[in-house]
């Protein structure tokens, strides 16, 4: 039972952390291109992590290596520049209820591949928590949204999260969580960081404006992209995949603590959203 109550505790933390990531990215973007945000976000997540690398190689073995290659790629590597691609036009709210497909994809690639059965009552909980951020996330947001190619980027960027998740818990479970995380931004951060220096990255951050922004990303990559993976990594593996990935249902609850930060109305929908919400990770967590 108490392992329990802890896998929720990280699971908000995880929430808290990935809500507020949005606006660190989106302060980014305001100075550096999609790709130098992508790029840095995975540079400095690798240097912040490089010190764990030689206990990490003492537990790796060669059945790990393909499968933190695709982790590598599809959970950390293309979503990242997919997910600032996106936020250069949409509003950081959508991409949130965008992001709550994760759950669904990930039971279904785990049914599909690795022959994970699907509970109806799990099933259910996938579904009422994507109902209720969508019903949070537009009681949240006036934007009006369009339905572009940027809608199917995040949308792809889910199933390469789902199909991550499902790597981890299936071939992965023997190595600890920071050694998922430290092999597989090795994997990508010196190709990143090359990509970087090529660029007119210098010229920018030596402006006030950009190092600024790039104290923002910055911290996007310690908090929001290299910890939170390790929290993430951890919870698939002390939990499930499913509910793991269920953190995408509370991104939304934080995104309207931060408007009650900054001194926005609460209403109504906001409490009954997040009720929603709460009762939908209740059913994707029971056995």
């Amino acid at each position: 039972m108490k392992q329990k109550y802890f896998d929720y505790f990280l699971l908000f933390i995880l929430a808290l952390i990935w809500g507020s990531s949005f606006i660190l990215m989106k302060k980014g973007l305001i100075v550096y291109s999609y790709t130098q945000v992508a790029a840095l976000r995975l540079f400095i997540a690798f240097i912040f992590l490089s010190p764990f690398l030689i206990k990490a190689f003492t537990k790796v073995k060669k059945k790990h290596i393909v499968p933190l290659l695709l982790t590598a790629i599809l959970g950390n590597g293309i979503p990242a520049f997919l997910f600032t691609k996106a936020q250069t036009v949409l509003d950081s709210s959508f991409v949130g209820v965008l992001n709550s497909l994760t759950p669904l994809f990930t039971l279904f690639l785990g049914w599909l591949f690795f022959s994970n059965k699907i509970r109806k009552t799990n099933l259910l909980g996938i579904l009422i928590g994507l109902i209720g951020a969508i019903y949070l996330s537009t009681s949240v947001s006036d934007v009006k949204i369009d339905l572009n190619v940027y809608v199917f980027f995040i949308v792809l960027a889910t199933v390469f999260y789902a199909a991550s998740v499902n790597i981890i818990k299936n071939y992965l479970y023997d190595l600890d969580s920071v050694s998922i995380s430290s092999l597989a931004f090795l994997l990508l951060g010196p190709f990143c960081g090359f990509y970087i220096f090529s660029t007119d990255f210098t010229v920018i951050y030596s402006s006030s404006e950009g190092l600024i922004a790039l104290l923002y990303i910055a911290v996007l990559s310690i908090i929001g992209t290299a910890l939170a993976l390790i929290i993430f990594n951890k919870l698939v593996q002390r939990s499930s995949a499913i509910f793991a990935s269920s953190v995408t249902y509370l991104i939304p609850i934080v995104a309207i603590f931060w408007g009650i930060f900054d001194g926005e109305e609460i209403y109504l929908q906001y409490y009954i959203g997040t009720i929603i919400i709460m009762l939908a990770i209740f059913l994707v967590n029971k056995k």
